[in-house]
């Protein structure tokens, strides 16, 4: 079933056919990729709750309802009892490794476990740990741009080959404490691991997330004892000397870690820094004030990731019955949260539609919010900030079409496929 729904998705004349049934919310359509602001617009201020019965779960799209289901007991990530996620379980018997990986992610647990497990990975991977990991991050940005511009390529590179993505892969590998030659792995691993973000976006069914997964623990399953034997300075190391009151991370834990630093260690940041680019072609005034200001980088960043925000939505189950913008909601159903929706709701944002590298009052919800905040936003931060100085001290003049050739094909992650651009006037 996977299979065909991942077959549908890459159909686009079919889901024209199909659109009726699909209503209000037509994440895969192609209008929706290029603007899904305008789809958020109007479920806002017209259906604030909006039932999609295509996906069994209701959207809601304001700020207030938002924040409330990222913080509310009652809304849980562990949806491991919500009927339509059932097949998880089916799919991952006689696969122990992919289970494992469901089961024991931060992305899927909650309560006292959640707790406890995040508790010790926030001893290891730290604010401080990513502040000196920063004149190391300069380095690989200085690089990547070295020689994506060398060579004949002096004119122009392709932003998301040759900077975006590769930068994150590096600078996840550099904190873990691997091999940074192994970035093309992880690329292909990160790949197949997206799916754990948005099923849809995949090919192949759920075989090319089993496959990777056993693969990714295979290579951090020696790296793990040569930690043990041989404790470095690195994350991998913390992660596994993290202790509080006699507690330490299992090896299952700390597998399903490595293996979600990878992909949501770069996933997130790729998008956002070609966001971000995108915004400063689309807006050169404000372009301006950065260049002008580099003091702003910090709050450019942030005005990025709510303008557009690199994680559309995410969702929870259902703990107990309950009653949100006046639906009732039942227990083990689905409540969609939609970020990009709330990070431009007029009732939360002054001038929300406005793009403003200065913005100070930015109490977006891209990383989420509560218990469930994400545990690398200072790492997305530093990356962000360093990728984008480095792209304009260096090549102060870049030209490129603020519309790129093709959008994700994901209705959970926002992101160009490539960006174009030319380093000369």
């Amino acid at each position: 079933m996977l299979r065909l729904l991942q077959w549908l998705v890459r159909r686009e004349h079919l889901l024209r056919l199909l659109s009726p049934v699909f209503g209000r919310f037509q994440p895969f359509s192609a209008a929706h990729r290029r603007n899904p602001h305008d789809t958020w617009r109007s479920l806002r201020e017209h259906a604030p709750a909006y039932r999609s019965r295509v996906f069994g779960t209701t959207l809601f799209t304001r700020y207030e309802d938002v924040l409330r289901i990222l913080s509310d007991p009652r809304f849980s990530t562990d949806r491991s009892q919500v009927p339509a996620m059932r097949w998880v379980a089916r799919l991952t018997r006689g696969e122990p490794e992919f289970a494992g990986l469901i089961e024991r992610n931060l992305l899927t647990i909650d309560g006292a476990d959640h707790r406890r497990l995040r508790g010790l990975v926030a001893k290891a991977f730290t604010p401080r740990r990513v502040e000196r990991l920063r004149p190391r991050l300069v380095g690989i940005a200085e690089d990547l741009l070295d020689r994506a511009s060398a060579g004949g390529r002096a004119s122009g590179i392709e932003l998301v080959r040759d900077f975006a993505h590769p930068f994150p892969v590096v600078a996840i590998a550099e904190l873990l404490g691997v091999p940074a030659e192994d970035r093309d792995r992880f690329r292909r691993w990160g790949q197949a691991l997206v799916q754990l973000l948005d099923p849809l976006q995949g090919r192949g069914g759920v075989r090319p997330l089993i496959e990777a997964t056993a693969e990714i623990f295979a290579y951090f399953r020696p790296l793990l004892a040569e930690r043990r034997a041989q404790p470095r300075d690195d994350l991998l190391t913390a992660m596994i000397q993290a202790e509080e009151g006699g507690d330490r991370l299992e090896e299952l834990d700390l597998l399903a870690l490595s293996a979600l630093l990878l992909v949501a260690g770069h996933e997130t940041t790729s998008n956002l820094i070609g966001n971000a680019v995108l915004l400063l072609l689309r807006f050169p005034q404000e372009r301006k004030r950065l260049q002008d200001d580099p003091g702003l980088l910090p709050t450019a960043v942030e005005e990025c990731l709510r303008f557009e925000s690199p994680i559309q939505l995410t969702d929870r189950a259902v703990v107990e019955d309950c009653e949100l913008r006046g639906v009732r909601l039942r227990r083990n159903q689905m409540a969609a949260a939609v970020l990009a929706a709330a990070n431009r709701d007029p009732r939360a944002f002054a001038e929300a539609e406005r793009f403003d590298v200065g913005r100070r009052d930015n109490r977006h919800l891209a990383f989420g919010h509560g218990s469930h905040f994400c545990l690398g936003a200072s790492l997305a931060r530093a990356e962000a900030e360093i990728a984008l100085a480095t792209l304009l001290r260096r090549f102060p003049d870049f030209r490129g079409d603020p519309e790129p050739p093709a959008w994700r094909r994901s209705m959970i992650v926002r992101g160009p496929e490539a960006v174009p651009l030319r380093l000369a006037p």
